[in-house]
């Protein structure tokens, strides 16, 4: 009987145990789940801090360049080309991961998830040396924007905060590194609805469920911290254009087509390759990194002379003046902007290419306005932007909300989206492959065929000894030979820990 009374005695209280357990394991409730929250909502907050301190500073150095220049336009020959020589000097050891745009490095290490991988592009160290370098170049005059910075700057604070606090596994590491690389752009831009839309488009190529909430807070609590600092404003400010149904339509295909083909043009430049021109390129920047960056750098302030604003920095303000109908920048703005940006990306020096691929849409849209003089020059100027960049990224959903937010301008959703996905068409036949990935991809041949090699090495020692026979080692041996690499491939650990090059990093 007391056996019984016990039994019913204890039956409530387990069933009380097993409903606190189902509720501590939902993820609303789950102590795993909160941690794994605040950790994203705090390094939210530190990306949105580091976002607008670096744009503060990147206006403040760039500012320091162009008083320079405006006082005597000659200090440029000075200035730029040992900017550009002190860089590549720089990043030649274990800051090379800072090279470039930074959006490259945060893909292949979303992409590849092997530790030492991602620890070498995402560390503090590269995130601080990315920030500093950037803002060196800016001061120096370089073609280069701070928002892909800043999209590399983001995933490596989320990805360190992540790490520290023991959400080490490859799967939750990457949630860190996705959202982290989302609340940079939202908060460089402050475009926060580009900053989901860049995660899932450019970033993931695919999008989980579980991610969209993570996802979305880190990108609402950075913009808050942006909005808190800086205000509700738009990039290039509010501009109440539209484009009218009929003729004027016209511009659309004008613009995805020509704007397309040239952003593909880019892309495709700018990717290292083997053969052909890159590869000789390639070649060069390889025996004399420093000497060629140095040129690239000459380069440079050579074209800015064949203007009176230069093609220094961003290109924010002449973006801004075409869209505005100035007339200030010369004629040929948007094609000498295409080469200056050109010689600072082969220079393979800190810097991003979304504000300068901006503004060399926007000197495109100029050019076509002149030929299509029904179309109002600002219009003409906004579709230019949107079609470059969608033809440099090949992301057309990214580079439309980008311009819609940029401008904080709703009328032209449909001809911007049209725009984009024609010229996503068009640069196809010059980049057969979005230009982030393309690169991120170069970053992992790179590290993976660096392994190989030192691999090759170590049985090269073998082989003298006996232990392997000569055909294994030939195969080795070309499977390790030497390639034009992209220059910010990372350079893997050393041999201290062997586990950790004894194979290639394992893909997703």
């Amino acid at each position: 009987m007391s056996g019984t009374e016990d039994g019913r005695a204890h039956a409530p209280s387990q069933a009380n145990t097993a409903r606190l357990k189902r509720l501590t394991d939902s993820e609303l409730f789950s102590p795993l789940q909160w941690r794994r929250r605040v950790l994203f909502w705090s390094g939210a907050v530190l990306v949105g801090l580091a976002a607008v301190g670096f744009a503060q500073a990147a206006d403040y150095a760039y500012g320091l360049f162009r008083g320079v220049v405006t006082h005597n336009r000659f200090w440029a020959f000075l200035i730029t080309p040992a900017t550009f020589a002190l860089l590549a000097w720089l990043t030649q050891g274990a800051l090379k991961p800072t090279r470039g745009s930074g959006i490259p490095q945060a893909i292949a290490a979303l992409k590849v998830e092997d530790e030492d991988f991602r620890h070498i592009l995402l560390s503090l160290r590269v995130a601080i040396g990315k920030m500093a370098l950037t803002l060196a170049a800016l001061a120096g005059g370089a073609s280069v924007g701070r928002e892909g910075p800043t999209v590399h700057v983001g995933a490596g604070l989320l990805y360190s905060l992540g790490r520290r606090f023991g959400f080490d596994e490859p799967a939750a590491a990457g949630r860190f590194i996705l959202a982290g690389s989302a609340a940079g752009l939202a908060a460089a831009f402050n475009t926060p609805l580009a900053g989901v839309v860049f995660a899932i488009e450019e970033m993931s190529g695919e999008f989980e469920h579980r991610m969209s909430g993570t996802l979305l807070t880190a990108v609402i609590v950075s913009g808050v911290v942006s909005l808190g600092i800086l205000g509700n404003y738009a990039y290039f400010g509010h501009f109440d254009i539209g484009l009218p149904l009929g003729e004027a339509w016209w511009a659309v295909l004008a613009a995805g087509i020509v704007c397309g083909l040239v952003g593909g043009l880019f892309a495709r430049l700018i990717q290292p390759s083997d053969h052909g021109f890159r590869g000789m390129v390639g070649r060069l920047r390889a025996r004399q990194p420093v000497v060629f960056a140095a040129a690239c750098g000459l380069a440079l302030v050579l074209l800015s002379q064949l203007t009176h604003t230069g093609l220094y920095g961003t290109g924010y303000a002449q973006a801004k003046e075409i869209l505005e109908g100035h007339a200030e920048t010369v004629t040929s703005f948007g094609a000498l902007k295409f080469l200056g940006n050109i010689a600072s990306y082969w220079a393979g020096i800190p810097g991003g290419i979304f504000s300068p691929a901006l503004a060399v849409g926007a000197g495109l849209g100029q050019n076509l306005s002149t030929i299509l003089p029904g179309v109002d020059v600002s219009a003409m100027a906004l579709l230019g932007m949107a079609a470059y960049l969608s033809g440099v990224t090949q992301a057309p959903l990214t580079a439309t909300v980008i311009s819609m937010e940029l401008t904080a301008n709703q009328q032209m959703v449909l001809p911007i989206m049209a725009t984009c996905l024609i010229a996503r068409a068009a640069s196809s036949i010059f980049s057969h492959k979005p230009v982030y990935r393309a690169l991120a991809d170069k970053l992992i041949e790179g590290y993976e065929r660096e392994l190989a090699r030192r691999n090759a090495e170590a049985q090269r020692d073998d082989l003298a000894e006996g232990d392997i026979s000569a055909s294994d080692m030939a195969m080795k041996e070309h499977a390790s030979k030497p390639m034009v690499e992209d220059p910010a491939t990372p350079i893997p650990p050393s041999d201290d820990h062997p586990d950790d090059t004894s194979s290639s990093p394992q893909q997703r």
